[in-house]
């Protein structure tokens, strides 16, 4: 593992945003590795540490807006689109399907980059690519600060991860005895 990839864990256990126990990840596959995001997210100056490291990894990306999923992606979305000098915006669930809402609006041809916090399938990404096409606009690229999918995630833009990290995940009906022996948590997105 190189340093920068060691400085980021680090700052992850630091903060206790990586968590070991039994937990059960909103994609459904359990785990005894969770990354909380939100816990790192209570120290501000920690995030413009690593969304710093995450701007300099997109390069020369040209975008006009940054979108991300609430709650997850918010305080990220935000130091991403602060650090670039751009708009930021964010979509929400409503009856279970992430929506722009707030009267948030974008124009046809906007080029839009997407950030979320931890990816296992990428589902959110996803949702958020739908959103910004339905609209007319131009998703440029998915960025995260972890991307935890083993390469399974794909989307039709590049996706680019701070750190590409993965702890083993398992089916409910497939879990090792160590894992199984543990009560499991939902610790949230």
């Amino acid at each position: 593992m190189n340093d920068t990839n060691q400085k980021i864990l680090q700052i992850f256990k630091e903060t206790g945003a990586l968590m070991e126990g039994h937990f059960i990840l909103r994609s459904g596959l359990h785990s005894g590795h969770f990354f909380q995001c939100a816990r790192v997210c209570e120290y501000l100056d920690r995030v413009s540490e690593l969304v710093e490291m995450l701007v300099k990894k997109l390069g020369d990306i040209q975008v006009d807006t940054v979108i991300a999923p609430a709650m997850g992606g918010l305080v990220l979305g935000q130091e991403v689109a602060r650090q670039m000098g751009k708009r930021f915006i964010f979509a929400e669930k409503q009856d279970g399907n992430l929506v722009l809402r707030r009267n948030f609006k974008l124009a046809e041809g906007e080029k839009v980059l997407i950030v979320e916090d931890v990816i296992t399938r990428g589902g959110r990404v996803q949702e958020c690519i739908d959103i910004v096409k339905a609209t007319g606009a131009n998703p440029v690229a998915a960025t995260v600060l972890v991307d935890r999918s083993e390469g399974k995630a794909k989307f039709e833009i590049p996706c680019v991860s701070l750190l590409e990290f993965s702890f083993p995940t398992y089916e409910a009906d497939k879990l090792p005895p160590e894992l199984a022996s543990i009560p499991a948590s939902h610790p949230g997105s």
